[in-house]
């Protein structure tokens, strides 16, 4: 009898926690006393490996490359490549929103709305925030873009120290398998993690409460399905000459993580082994990976885009088109700006509706079924992460040749 890999699963067990969920509607409090409490278990440990295992796989990452220059290209490359796929995965939420009409049809209940957004930060302080002021506190804090920021200056700090730096490397190569090691261990409950995880959203988050707001579920995800089909399959198709199939069979088992746990760093590990079986090489995935799981945010965008176009459409606003291009362009630069945020997608909202003057209050309405959205978009952003990876390392791949051809003359 042939046995079940990690993605069935990890299938099965979210399939039995939507049914655990169901048959538990009536006392989602058991589910949350006593089912929830081993999923944030789980969830505990994934954070606790993640600072490590992202600090010593970038800087790992950096001195196999032994090159700043190539860093920084690759740096730039995997920057362009997630700022040009945000801004088709919110115009695409746009676009289906509309043509769909999101927002048809929705009575707004009686009693005033009310939603706190958190503050989100100005893009100075973003750039300034990137720099850490202390060693240790982005990695209690898990602040990830400063965690990135520690490990690409360690890691160029290893490089120029040349020969006296070969002690540095081996320590970190030594400590960097050790994190992997207990990332491993802490993967291989991934089962019991991932039925405690979905079944309380789903005793908490039934059909009553979802029904009404069903319509922009099935938009939001038309439109997760559609970008990961089109954007990405044509990204793997064209840089690395991929069949699309393969490529999304090949990441399916960090996608489906990434949705069932809806955290992006947590997948890191899902990630960095999906991309190294699809040929990446693992410097290349080492860097790109986890800045991905900082900055990427193309499910996030296309929720904006929905998201907007539904409360627009509730109030009576009506979104010209120099408002819906507002959009896009606040939505692609936020992605970055809130990066590492906690909460970030309400906060990337809250910032979208304010820019082109809709009622943050409208965030209330979607806060109920955010939990279900984020899973999707989540999974989006995890996609997006591996063919950026496998598209990076082809470009790189194809230019050594070019240049080991051009020296070879």
């Amino acid at each position: 009898m042939k046995k079940l890999s990690l993605t069935a699963k990890i299938f099965i067990s979210m399939v039995l926690g939507i049914i655990a969920g169901l048959l538990l509607q009536g006392n989602p409090d058991f589910a949350v006393t006593y089912i929830k409490p081993l999923g944030t278990i789980y969830l505990n440990l994934i954070k606790m490996v993640v600072v490590p295992v992202v600090f010593l796989s970038i800087m790992q990452g950096i001195i196999s490359l032994q090159d700043i220059r190539k860093v920084g290209r690759m740096g730039v490359s995997t920057v362009l490549y997630f700022f040009v796929t945000t801004a088709i995965a919110i115009t695409i939420g746009l676009v289906l929103a509309n043509i769909l009409n999101v927002g048809g049809g929705y009575v707004l209940q009686g009693g005033e709305l009310s939603y706190e957004a958190a503050a989100a930060p100005s893009f100075i302080d973003t750039i300034v925030n990137i720099f850490p002021s202390n060693f240790f506190k982005p990695m209690v804090e898990a602040n990830m873009l400063q965690v990135i920021c520690i490990s690409l200056f360690f890691g160029f700090g290893v490089i120029l120290a040349g020969e006296k730096g070969k002690v540095a490397s081996d320590w970190i190569d030594s400590f960097a398998e050790v994190s992997f090691k207990v990332m491993n261990m802490i993967i291989s409950v991934s089962v019991i993690g991932v039925f405690a995880l979905i079944c309380p959203v789903i005793a908490q988050n039934g059909p009553e409460v979802l029904l009404p707001l069903l319509k922009v579920i099935l938009i939001a995800y038309a439109a997760y399905i559609f970008h990961v089909l089109v954007a990405y399959s044509v990204s793997v198709k064209c840089f690395v000459g991929m069949n699309p199939f393969t490529f999304l069979k090949g990441v399916s088992q960090a996608a489906l993580f990434a949705f069932s746990s809806a955290s992006s760093v947590g997948t890191l590990p899902f990630s960095l082994a999906a991309t190294e079986k699809l040929g990446a090489r693992k410097d290349v995935a080492s860097f790109v990976l986890p800045l991905g799981a900082t900055i990427n945010m193309d499910g996030t965008a296309i929720y904006q885009g929905v998201c907007a176009i539904f409360i627009a459409q509730i109030f009576g606003v009506e979104l010209t088109l120099a408002n819906q291009l507002t959009i896009i362009l606040t939505a692609t630069l936020a992605s970055i700006g809130t990066a590492g945020v906690p909460g970030s997608g309400m906060i990337m909202l809250a910032m979208v509706l304010e820019s082109v003057g809709l009622p943050v209050e409208g965030i209330a309405l979607v806060a109920g079924i955010d939990r279900i959205l984020d899973m999707g978009r989540t999974a989006v952003n995890i996609v997006g992460d591996c063919s950026c990876t496998i598209c990076i390392d082809a470009m790189d791949k194809k230019l050594s040749a070019k240049k080991a051809a051009k020296a070879a003359k």
